[in-house]
């Protein structure tokens, strides 16, 4: 017990002593909150604000009360437009175009043709184009409802079936954007934070020498990788730490209230969000070690271990686009914990024998690299990194 204390004394110090490599394992906590509550602000900002759009109009004369419909909804003529956003929406070039014969085609009830020209590729434009879409099927359905009217139609009859529409989702569950983000982000977190640590002590301590004379000393070598894994999985877990207080901070200074949703971080909340995530943070540190030592070189470990970023982000967007999910993803390793990291966002009750079993299943994965990692390291190969 006392090696392993002094072994894991050794790591800590040198962890903490390289400023630089501990500020790159803590940058994902500091700047994820931050970039979340920036997007958010942003989609909130698209999704309930009402920005004006400037649309260059030809026939417009033809259509008054079309393009009353549309400046209500500041949907404005090119025209308008202030100087200092000109060359923008010049370059948006959203035109919209009447044609002559609209007043007559009008009084006979013929169909008319609008003509929308715009890039509908370009990203900028997708809300506009919705925008100015919606304004034009909406006058057109009150155009026709009047046609009816004058004839002597009950409108009623166009809608024989009213479906009423109540939803049962809980105002945390409007939150779906949250979720994901920083479901993501805190799987990336728990793989990214105790990386540097993870190559450092490895393929680092190789290339300098320390490892060859560690391992000559008399201590074994499950002590030696304990305290390695301990080391950067501790990171790994006060990254988390980080980002979840910070985030719990940053979503004070957005308004969700806007899109009818609640977001928040409690202690029971954060209680589970640990017991998910400190199990991934182990195995993480494990998967990395294991690989930084199968490098050949410090180097090559940097671009082997990165690869491993890679699981944590794919596999929740795999997920996510599964309608049908097989019952044993629930209980694998990072994908049972990403579905009950949706569900704790949700507001959803805990299942908390999916998370036993889950736990259960990534640190006896992890016991199992550990195990695997110990006995790698008896091997001169590896020590030696010998081909």
């Amino acid at each position: 017990m006392m090696q392993l204390k002094a072994l894991m004394v050794k790591e800590f110090k040198e962890a903490f002593r390289d400023r630089r490599a501990l500020m790159v394992a803590m940058s994902m906590a500091l700047l994820m909150p931050v970039m979340i509550m920036v997007m958010l602000k942003v989609a909130i900002k698209e999704a309930v604000d009402n920005p004006a759009v400037y649309v260059k109009y030809s026939g417009e004369q033809h259509a008054p009360k079309l393009i009353k419909a549309l400046k209500d909804e500041n949907i404005l003529s090119f025209s308008d437009v202030p100087e200092d956003e000109e060359r923008n929406w010049n370059e948006r070039n959203i035109e919209l175009s009447i044609p002559d014969t609209f007043i007559e085609d009008m009084a006979a009830g013929k169909p008319i043709e609008l003509t929308l020209r715009a890039d509908y590729n370009e990203k900028s434009l997708s809300s506009p184009i919705r925008r100015i879409k919606d304004v034009v099927s909406e006058h057109s359905l009150i155009i026709g409802y009047k046609r009816l009217l004058v004839r002597g139609i009950d409108t009623k009859l166009l809608q024989p079936i009213k479906l009423l529409e109540q939803d049962t989702s809980l105002p945390s569950s409007n939150a779906v954007m949250i979720s994901l983000i920083l479901g993501v982000y805190l799987m990336m977190a728990a793989f990214m934070s105790g990386l540097p640590v993870a190559i450092d002590s490895s393929a680092g301590e190789r290339e300098r020498n320390v490892l060859e004379m560690l391992l000559c000393q008399p201590v074994s070598t499950l002590k030696i990788v304990l305290a390695k894994l301990s080391c950067a999985s501790s990171i790994s877990i006060i990254s988390i730490i980080l980002m979840l207080v910070l985030t719990s901070v940053a979503m004070n200074f957005v308004d969700l209230t806007k899109i009818g949703a609640s977001f928040s971080i409690d202690a029971s909340t954060f209680i589970i969000l640990l017991l998910l995530l400190v199990p991934i943070c182990f195995l993480a540190a494990s998967l990395q070690l294991l690989f930084a030592f199968q490098a050949k070189s410090f180097k090559e470990a940097q671009s082997t271990v990165t690869m491993l970023i890679m699981a944590p982000s794919f596999i929740p967007f795999a997920l996510m686009m599964m309608d049908d999910k097989p019952a044993w993803v629930e209980w694998m390793p990072i994908s049972g914990q990403s579905l009950l990291m949706e569900d704790v966002f949700k507001g959803l009750p805990v299942d908390w024998s999916a998370l036993l079993f889950t736990s259960v299943a990534t640190i006896a994965l992890t016991v199992g690299l550990v195990l695997i990692l110990a006995k790698r390291l008896t091997s001169e190969k590896v020590v030696m990194s010998l081909s």
